[in-house]
């Protein structure tokens, strides 16, 4: 997709003789109110909360990339996808982010020298792609990215995995299934199954669609696509094998594959990954392993995760990540193991809604304090008030207009979701008294003006 981001020249001239804009946001992008922007801010600060805690570091990167950074890895599939953009002046072809990983790759290689190994970073921040806008799918939309540059065994993966359980678990989630699968153990079973070479793309295509069209579908599109009936039945076969535990359906599988290298590498790091999970304190009925799981994007190389939320029903995907050692490679020398995970911030964030998981303190509004002005005589006092309860600590407007009455300002209050009010009137300015209403209780009380940011303290307290 083509946008021209060009200079418009004068703008006056522009402007001039143009009908009436229309308001209305493009297809695939959202505006976002104050009420939806602090349950926004409550799950983005948690997750930034929960990987600072894991001693992850944040880091910036610009929103645009040279074309050619993010058509290294992203493959032709993503390229009706990018947004591309163009200046008339311009003689680098820019486009806009696709995801933060490739980013990241580009990123470290560029300050590497800067940077100690083992590298640890998170950025939260918006991507573009142009897809058709439908439920739950956006044209512009934040993800919540997590890496480690510089470890290559699997306890660097198990952090990662780790990590999502400590974020979902932070925001109230008690259902939820971490998938584990292999890109080695993928590419030993086509090897087992004898598929050609040529035919990964769609054998790994129709596999991820396995929980949707089940084994039987998975072999019906298999032989649609040219795959032999021997294979097929080879592979449906395996990807059915089941045990009672991640340990007896490894050792099985082992048994099955045995002789194919690229998929004993595969179980060997996946059992490795198990014994990491479980010196994280990942509870073993939130993982599994499950060979139908198949990550879209072509740079993967080992582990590969993916989170589902189980209950009441199965409600999709909410994080994707996986082991990605080549993509640094594309602009070093040398390649450098790297793991991670992207959570789906924007389903989250909806599915905390539809569960109810927001905490009931959290307010529709940043401010804790209105302070309403009696009249004009009385605004400095009122405008002087304000200030001195926001060098208490305490967010606090200050109504500006005069003209309203107490009602309307009492009224403004409570449709914004402040939960108090102070008035300061004549009679209060000359007893150094202030009156302080709690809207949600419907009181007012009367106290020394010097006493009042204690008590807004306690109040608000209470209320939390």
């Amino acid at each position: 997709m083509f946008y021209d981001v060009s200079a418009r020249g004068n703008q006056q001239e522009f402007l001039t003789g143009m009908s009436k804009l229309q308001a209305r946001t493009p297809r695939g992008m959202r505006d976002f109110l104050p009420a939806e922007m602090h349950k926004r801010e409550f799950v983005m600060h948690t997750v930034r909360d929960v990987f600072e805690s894991f001693g992850f570091e944040p880091i910036y990167t610009p929103v645009m990339e040279l074309h050619s950074t993010l058509m290294g890895k992203y493959g032709e599939d993503a390229e009706q996808l990018i947004y591309h953009a163009r200046h008339s002046e311009g003689k680098e072809e820019l486009a806009l982010r696709y995801d933060l990983t490739v980013p990241l790759s580009r990123f470290f290689a560029e300050h590497e020298s800067d940077l100690p190994l083992p590298f640890r970073r998170y950025h939260i921040a918006p991507v573009w792609r142009g897809e058709r806008p439908g439920r739950g799918r956006y044209r512009e939309f934040f993800q919540c990215d997590a890496d480690i540059v510089g470890i290559r065994t699997m306890n660097a993966d198990a952090e990662c995995v780790s990590l999502v359980y400590a974020v979902l678990s932070r925001l109230g989630f008690e259902d939820f299934t971490i998938k584990i699968n292999s890109r080695k153990l993928l590419t030993g079973i086509g090897i087992y199954a004898g598929v050609a070479d040529s035919q990964l793309g769609n054998l790994y295509r129709i596999i991820d669609k396995a929980d949707k069209i089940g084994l039987g579908g998975v072999g019906e599109d298999l032989r649609k696509h040219g795959i032999e009936d021997a294979a097929v039945k080879r592979m449906v076969d395996l990807l059915g094998t089941q045990a009672d535990h991640k340990d007896a359906l490894l050792l099985r599988l082992r048994e099955q594959l045995a002789g194919i290298d690229v998929a004993l590498e595969g179980l060997r790091e996946l059992d490795e990954l198990a014994d990491y999970l479980s010196a994280f304190a990942v509870p073993d009925e939130r993982t599994m392993i499950d060979m139908t799981m198949v990550r879209g994007l072509g740079y993967y190389t080992g582990p590969i995760f993916e989170t589902i939320i189980t209950k009441p029903e199965n409600l999709g995907s909410v994080q994707g990540g996986g082991r990605y050692d080549d993509l640094i490679g594309m602009f070093r020398s040398q390649s450098l193991p790297t793991t991670g995970i992207s959570l789906g911030i924007e389903r989250i964030i909806d599915l905390m809604e539809q569960l109810d998981l927001y905490p009931p303190s959290l307010s529709r509004t940043a401010v804790q304090v209105l302070v309403a002005v009696f009249n004009q005589e009385t605004e400095a006092e009122t405008l002087r008030l304000a200030s001195e309860l926001r060098q208490a600590g305490i967010r606090t407007e200050a109504y500006l207009d005069s003209r309203k009455n107490l009602g309307k300002q009492i009224g403004y209050a409570d449709a914004k979701g402040v939960p108090l009010v102070v008035i300061l009137g004549p009679e209060e300015i000359q007893q150094e008294t202030v009156k302080l209403k709690l809207l949600a209780a419907g009181t007012e009380i009367t106290l020394p003006r010097a006493e009042l940011a204690g008590k807004v303290r306690e109040l608000l307290e209470n209320l939390s």
